[in-house]
């Protein structure tokens, strides 16, 4: 069996939790944040795409399948999670990695970027969930759109909360286009489980972050802002995306898909982060 076939797991104690973590491939590391509830399976297509070039690094997030808390009761934030990915980096590699940040992952990744000098070489940063990219009034809107949800959720529970969320992050769940011969991830109590600990906690962590975007442009990893080609420019992530792109004087690069094309179409997106990889390296 191949260096890219074989699937290394392990775990990693950090401050509150323990981190379940997946290594797939060989080649200079690659570290991918998840979105949403998604854990360390959330983009098996994608890494299969990628596992030939890179030792592709994905994991569960703290309080997500099986990374569990040791401290239930304490709040989750942004420093948590990226002091988590930084620690996790630390302990699989001596180098400066790359990420691929998608939606929260990406936001994560911005603050790794600021407060762990030195980890990261290149972030990609696919449509942010961050709110302090974006100007004081349009920014406060935003952070109450996604206090609003935690609120529905509670008040009406998930399937009514998910049809705000993809209503947020401009996803059409009636039009899903996706690559042909993919086996959708089936929705099992393991996800919805997820989907509570993202809405109760993340959100939350998004809304109180105290991310300074001035700090952005001088942290040292060069950070590659990214959309989505059917995410609508209007909706909140895009216009993450396009503040930072803004910040950083440059465009923001197109993958396939919408917000979520690191799943819907994982041959395509491939392609498009491989060159951005290779350009990011000369």
């Amino acid at each position: 069996m191949s260096a890219t076939d074989t699937l290394r797991t392990g775990t990693l104690a950090v401050a509150g939790a323990r981190l379940y973590h997946e290594v797939r491939g060989s080649g200079p590391v690659l570290l991918i944040g998840q979105s949403g509830e998604g854990d360390a399976r959330r983009t098996a297509d994608l890494v299969a795409q990628l596992a030939d070039a890179y030792t592709v690094v994905t994991y569960d997030r703290r309080g997500l399948s099986r990374s569990a808390l040791t401290d239930p009761d304490r709040p989750v934030t942004l420093a948590d999670h990226a002091d988590d990915a930084a620690r996790l980096l630390a302990a699989l590699t001596d180098e400066p990695a790359a990420m691929l940040g998608c939606s929260l992952g990406a936001s994560i990744g911005l603050r790794l970027a600021v407060h762990h000098p030195g980890r990261l070489h290149t972030l990609v940063a696919h449509e942010p969930v961050s709110p302090r990219l974006l100007p004081t009034g349009e920014r406060t809107r935003h952070e109450r759109e996604l206090l609003d949800v935690q609120r529905l959720y509670a008040a009406r529970g998930l399937t009514e909360a998910m049809r705000e969320i993809a209503r947020v992050l401009g996803i059409d769940p009636t039009c899903q286009e996706a690559e042909p011969d993919l086996t959708p991830q089936p929705f099992t109590p393991r996800r919805v489980a997820n989907f509570d600990t993202f809405i109760r906690r993340d959100f939350t962590a998004i809304v109180g972050d105290d991310l300074r975007p001035a700090d952005l442009p001088g942290c040292g990893t060069r950070i590659v802002p990214a959309v989505g080609a059917r995410t609508a420019p209007e909706v909140f992530d895009r216009r993450c995306a396009d503040r930072l792109a803004e910040l950083l004087g440059t465009a923001p690069v197109v993958f396939p898909g919408g917000h979520n094309g690191n799943t819907t179409h994982p041959r395509g997106y491939a392609a498009t982060l491989r060159r951005v990889l290779t350009a990011a390296q000369r």
